[in-house]
């Protein structure tokens, strides 16, 4: 069965300079790509939500405004299930080495939950998950409330997680959810590819 799916990509990158996280190059391919082909087997519909449409003209996916500008990748979460069928893949477009077999692995657990996400020993990693779209009302009830981190509002979902053999079956090289959040971040991306 196929699902929704969305790629944050509406941030800052203050960390890195301002500059655009989902075009740098990794292993010949922009972060972007990796990320579209990683999603295209499994979802039916694919979008980019937030940043400026023209920076994503050549993706081949609609481009989806935040609807709550400002508000940060809780915001983007928030954007990307209002626009949802039922069930919704999210990636952050920082995330290089995630893989198809994982992705769909978070759609085949916790279909009961608000939210499938990976635990990893730095925390959970909500912007790489499965979310029902009933998490959308949730989601914009705390936005309303002045929450603004994502790891906060997902004390009020449901959550199944993902951690310990279960995500090493997937993840054997400690790779899988490396994120590009700075400079030093891009050269470990790309060291270990190397």
């Amino acid at each position: 069965m196929a699902w929704d799916a969305a790629i944050l990509a509406g941030g800052r990158a203050r960390r890195f300079d301002g500059q655009d996280k989902s075009a740098l190059p990794i292993a010949g391919r922009r972060l972007l790509d990796h990320q579209l082909a990683a999603l295209a087997p499994l979802a039916a519909r694919i979008v980019i939500v937030g940043g400026p449409p023209e920076r994503f003209s050549d993706a081949g996916v609609p481009v989806v405004p935040d609807l709550l500008p400002g508000i940060g990748p809780l915001g983007g979460l928030y954007t990307a299930l209002e626009g949802a069928s039922d069930r919704l893949l999210v990636l952050a477009c920082d995330l290089p080495f995630v893989t198809t077999a994982f992705l769909q692995f978070l759609l085949r657990t916790g279909r009961d939950a608000d939210a499938t996400v990976p635990r990893t020993a730095d925390g959970l990693h909500p912007l790489c998950g499965a979310y029902a779209r009933r998490a959308a009302p949730v989601l914009r009830r705390l936005i309303d409330e002045g929450v603004r981190q994502v790891q906060e509002a997902l004390g009020a979902l449901s959550l199944h997680i993902i951690e310990g053999e279960a995500l090493a079956a997937h993840d054997p090289d400690g790779r899988l959810l490396h994120n590009i959040n700075t400079p030093d971040d891009y050269a470990r991306a790309i060291a270990l590819i190397e």
